[in-house]
């Protein structure tokens, strides 16, 4: 498959990813002086993968343009439903869109419905739905968590738990509390990967997927990646 940068769903004239720079933090620069060889190291880690593992808040050779970071975990979102597999009966029927929840005080006002809006994976479009209770939500195989409150997540977590959901949030403690991919979000929007509550809800994390992330839980031991 080959991967375009405007699958991102990014706006027209946002590029998709700075080069991976060997300093440790992230440097805004015009693109014709970014260090030789990084911007084809990045292409290549794009073309079989997320797209989004370097993904910068800061949009290349626009110093002063930032990117929207509820675009960038709106797209990745999107993402995952190409490179997680659910299985079969996460859908009412084969027809069935993809569902997106997102549960709690909504961070992304109208960057998910911009950045779906028109677009399918595996054939299958994609619907939205926010609420405040987990109730009131159905059938949904992406959970945005966005309580505020540990105990609303972990209850949350405790009632999809073993359920064919990915649960998403940005949380500090998301993994530990039991959810399944955490955003950081600094200069770049990054994420870890809970291995084993993954794998407790039947949903399998490519290995792409993990060697992109920051850190991964498995076997009950957090391991750094990158």
């Amino acid at each position: 498959m080959q991967t375009r940068d405007h699958d991102l769903g990014l706006p027209n004239g946002q590029a998709p990813c700075r080069a991976l720079a060997p300093t440790p933090r992230p440097v805004t620069m015009p693109a014709d002086i970014s260090p030789p060889g990084t911007r084809q190291r990045c292409r290549n880690l794009l073309a079989g993968l997320l797209l989004l593992a370097c993904l910068p808040v800061f949009a290349i050779g626009q110093p002063n343009t930032r990117i929207d970071p509820r675009i960038v975990q709106a797209a990745f979102l999107r993402n995952f439903a190409h490179y997680v597999t659910w299985p079969d009966n996460a859908f009412a029927d084969e027809r069935s869109p993809w569902r997106i929840c997102v549960l709690g005080n909504d961070p992304f006002g109208n960057a998910l419905e911009s950045t779906l809006a028109g677009r399918t994976e595996q054939g299958r479009p994609f619907a939205i739905f926010r609420a405040k209770r987990l109730e009131d939500l159905q059938r949904c195989q992406i959970v945005y968590v966005a309580h505020e409150a540990t105990a609303n997540r972990r209850a949350t977590l405790a009632a999809l738990k073993d359920k064919p959901v990915l649960t998403v949030s940005s949380a500090p403690d998301f993994l530990q509390e039991g959810g399944i991919i955490r955003f950081q979000i600094t200069d770049y929007v990054e994420m870890s990967v809970n291995l084993d509550q993954a794998r407790a809800a039947s949903l399998t994390i490519p290995t792409k997927m993990l060697e992109v992330s920051t850190g991964v839980v498995e076997n009950g031991v957090v391991r750094k990646v990158r």
